[in-house]
């Protein structure tokens, strides 16, 4: 009998011990550092920090790792613009789209704004269709790339052109919102809500600010001991992505050079790129079924956009579907060819000399949420969207940072600037003027090179311009978690 109570009582004690344990596994790493409270415990406060730290990928995008390269001309300039003198600069990493945006995808895009506005506001369809006029041409026959590239089912997976840069940026916002909403659709936090009207429809900000009502499913469970059972996901969750945007020129063209280390352990690259693939040759280099295939959809010469019947060089005598020709070593397809690419960047000539080392970019307009009086942010407009404005002189005060809101023209033409203009020239460039990356399959050779920019005015379009969409890497450059010295020993030479 003794040896049975004695047994019980053992059995109880490595059960307390193993609860203890448990415990202690269960809270590792959620006990705040600074006060000793729990995190995560409605016990403690309720206070949240998301076990999901890691961000991922938005559908179609490709991780970019960051880094250092020389950003500028990998050709010889022969035009002699000297718009873009090579200098050393740093891009943070950031994910991009493996595609550019097509035919189909817009057209989705489309079809959301008549389901959504087009009672209401008819006018936004409108504004937002493609010019397809952009085919046309005096002396050649294009009428029927007029009627039918962009609608036509066997141009679905083309690249959509003829879209203005103003354009592309409003399908970048359209495209965030829907992916947001997606998001938490899959996570079971809200119901997908078809009957979405007018300015009623997600949008992220309105959501995130209390402006939106979604259809709740199951929510987020709320671990705050004086609230609501359930809440709304906020930003913190790390469930809600970044926005979409256009990339940046130092974005777009760090990643078209795809340039990374030839080392497993160290730094090592040895030669520049001309073109997104290694060597200066246009064929497949590469021994193999593809040996001697074009790299890039681009006119060879005059009036050859696509070689000779029976062997067409590239196989397409316009653009060409998305993911055609074999891609970069960043995973890309047609960062040269197909169709030239906008730019988020407003066009200077001196852009390269004059802009920070640090994910170098101008077209900076400073803004913040409008308020009411009482310092609320203030009600959503009528297409649904919360408010902005620039940022005004007495709120700037006193920074290092910056002296006003709207840097567009910062150092552009002033006495501190490297590019100063005389007053009785003329210029096309202006606030206006935005920056186009890549050759287009209208292109001659010279254009496919990367480092080569032009520019086009933000409400212009073309029939060999078009666009695909980034995001921010947010975290770590490349996913890895980095240990530190405080939490243990490092790992290899490249950590803390």
């Amino acid at each position: 009998m003794k040896n049975l109570v004695k047994h019980s009582w053992m059995l109880m004690l490595f059960a307390l011990v193993l609860s203890f344990a448990s415990c202690n596994k269960k809270n590792k790493g959620e006990v705040s550092s600074s006060t000793g409270w729990n995190y995560n415990d409605p016990e403690w406060g309720g206070f949240e920090v998301a076990e999901k730290k890691e961000q991922e990928a938005g559908p179609n995008l490709v991780l970019i790792p960051g880094g250092t390269f020389v950003m500028g001309n990998t050709e010889q300039d022969v035009m002699y613009e000297f718009n873009n003198v090579p200098r050393r600069v740093t891009v943070s990493s950031f994910y991009m789209d493996e595609t550019e945006v097509t035919n189909v995808q817009y057209r989705e895009y489309l079809f959301w704004l008549d389901r959504i506005f087009g009672e209401t506001y008819p006018e936004l369809g409108r504004k937002a269709l493609p010019d397809t006029l952009v085919w046309l041409e005096e002396l050649a026959y294009n009428e029927p790339f007029v009627q039918y590239y962009f609608r036509h089912p066997a141009y679905n997976d083309y690249p959509v052109v003829g879209i203005n840069w103003l354009q592309a940026n409003e399908f970048c916002r359209w495209r965030s919102d829907r992916v947001n909403e997606m998001t938490l659709v899959k996570e079971g936090v809200i119901e997908l809500d078809p009957n979405q009207y007018g300015g009623e429809h997600f949008n992220t900000e309105a959501y995130l600010l209390g402006q939106y009502e979604a259809v709740e499913k199951n929510g987020m469970k709320n671990l705050d001991p004086n609230g609501e059972a359930t809440r709304r996901v906020r930003f913190d969750d790390g469930i809600l992505l970044p926005d979409y945007r256009l990339p940046t020129e130092a974005e777009w063209e760090y990643a078209a050079l795809a340039i990374v280390s030839e080392g497993d352990d160290e730094e090592r690259f040895t030669d520049r790129k001309i073109y997104p693939w290694k060597g200066a040759s246009l064929r497949q280099q590469e021994h193999g079924k593809w040996h001697g295939d074009m790299m890039a959809n681009y006119k060879r010469g005059r009036g050859d956009y696509m070689g000779i019947a029976g062997n067409l060089n590239d196989n397409a005598e316009v653009t060409a579907p998305v993911g055609t020709y074999a891609p970069n070593d960043f995973g890309l397809y047609n960062m040269a060819g197909n169709v030239s690419e906008w730019a988020l960047d407003v066009y200077r000539p001196m852009t390269t000399q004059d802009s920070e080392d640090f994910n170098p970019y101008r077209g900076n307009v400073f803004k913040t949420m409008v308020k009411d009086e009482e310092g609320n942010v203030a009600p959503k407009d009528s297409l649904g969207r919360i408010q902005y404005r620039e940022l005004e002189e007495d709120e700037i005060g006193q920074r290092t940072n910056f002296r006003k809101a709207n840097v567009i023209n910062y150092r552009d033409g002033d006495e501190m600037s490297m590019s100063e203009y005389e007053s009785d020239k003329t210029t096309l460039i202006s606030d206006k003027a935005r920056v186009f990356k890549g050759g287009s399959w209208q292109d001659l050779a010279y254009y496919l090179s990367p480092g080569t920019r032009r520019y086009k005015d933000e409400d212009q379009a073309s029939a060999s311009l078009g666009f695909r969409c980034a995001m921010i890497r947010v975290g770590s450059p490349d996913g890895k978690k980095v240990e530190t010295k405080r939490k243990g020993k490092r790992k290899n030479k490249n950590q803390f």
